[in-house]
This record gives structure tokens, sequence and C-alpha cells, in this order.
């Protein structure tokens, strides 16, 4: 008997073959890793984006919320999103060395390794991310070449740029972090990270 021809299969390939593929859809992702809402988004950005611009801003110069109704709104998000959450040694205390090597490892291209090795020592680990032992952890599981992190991390000079992107985001209405940019739209806070997420989704579809 001769081989049997799945036609329908067959449709389907010269369809992928002849139609032309969506464009990639590229993000910026708005981050500190001092806030655990940008922990708690960080996860879902990778997986849901093709091309993320990963870009550390200073969550010191957004909305300046009470640490308690924080640490209470976080706790329920994690819970709903089952995700674990323990709190960092000084949280809230900012980490401005590891906010450094945040910007070297977007500089790289190991923004998405960085952000989350980086994010699960804090928040699911409750460790300092400025201790130079986890710092080193996190660096050198995002690829970071020693001489490279370590250099960042002690280059206050950096945190000027992060500043500025913090005010470009309050300037641009955003009262929070984390944030995401897709084209020309900005959604700010964990929550609304979703609507940035399914309009994206949408826009692909559309092309199909």
């Amino acid at each position: 008997m001769g081989e049997l021809i799945d036609l329908a299969a067959r449709r389907e390939a010269r369809r992928l073959r002849d139609d032309p593929r969506p464009e990639r859809t590229r993000a910026q992702f708005f981050f500190d890793l001092s806030c655990p809402f940008s922990y708690l988004a960080a996860e879902r950005i990778e997986r849901a984006f093709d091309d993320v611009v990963w870009t550390p801003a200073a969550a010191s110069l957004l909305g300046r919320a009470d640490t308690a109704a924080v640490v209470r709104c976080a706790e329920e998000r994690a819970a709903a999103l089952r995700l674990p959450l323990v709190w960092p040694e000084r949280f809230p205390a900012g980490v401005s060395a590891a906010m450094r090597v945040a910007a070297l490892a977007a500089e790289r291209g190991r923004g998405a390794a960085y952000v989350l090795a980086a994010t699960r020592l804090a928040f699911c680990g409750g460790f300092d991310l400025d201790d130079p032992e986890i710092l080193a952890e996190a660096a050198t599981a995002s690829g970071l070449a020693d001489d490279e992190w370590a250099g960042a991390a002690g280059d206050s000079g950096r945190d000027a740029e992060i500043e500025r992107v913090g005010q470009s985001l309050l300037d641009a209405g955003a009262d929070r972090l984390p944030a995401l940019r897709i084209g020309r739209a900005l959604y700010w806070g964990e929550r609304r990270l979703a609507d940035g997420i399914a309009a994206a989704r949408y826009a692909r579809v559309a092309q199909l």
C-alpha cells in the first residue's frame, strides 16, 4: 500500500510556509529589585514576550506607599498567583549595588537571567541582594564575568540613569512599579500588566 497522505497537515504546512508570520513583540519592562511586585511580575513577562528590554528604574521616585500596605497587598497577590514570598532581611531598603548590576546585565543582553535570579534570591530566599555573596550568586547565574559585575556594583555613576528612568515614568503618569511599555502604551502596577500582555497577544493574533 502507498503512503497515506494527510491533506489537512499538508494544507497547514503550506499556510505556515506562505503566510507572513507575526512580527516579534518587543516590550520594555521597568523594575526595581527591591520591589516585591516586580518579582511577582518578572517571570510572567519573560514568558509572555519574544523580546524584552529589562530596564532598572528607581521605585523611590514613584509613589510612596505605606510599608504595611505594601506587605499586605504583596502577600495577597503572591497567594493568588501561587508564588512563594519571603521578605528580604532589609526590606524595604533599596539595593543600589544590585540595581547597578541589573543595568549592566541589561546592556549585556542578560537582563532576564539576572532579574529572575536576583528576585528569586530576594523574595523566595529572603536574602539581601546587596550582600556581596548573594550579589555574586545572582550575577554568576546570569553569566556575568566577575570583574564586570563587581565593577558595576561599585559604580555610583550608574545611579543617575536609574533615577532618570524612574522620573521619566513618573512624568508619563506611572505611580508605581513594575511598568510595561508596548509600543506607545504604558501599563504600570503588577495587576495592570495583565492588560498589556493581553493587548500584545491580541495584536499577534490579528497579524495571523
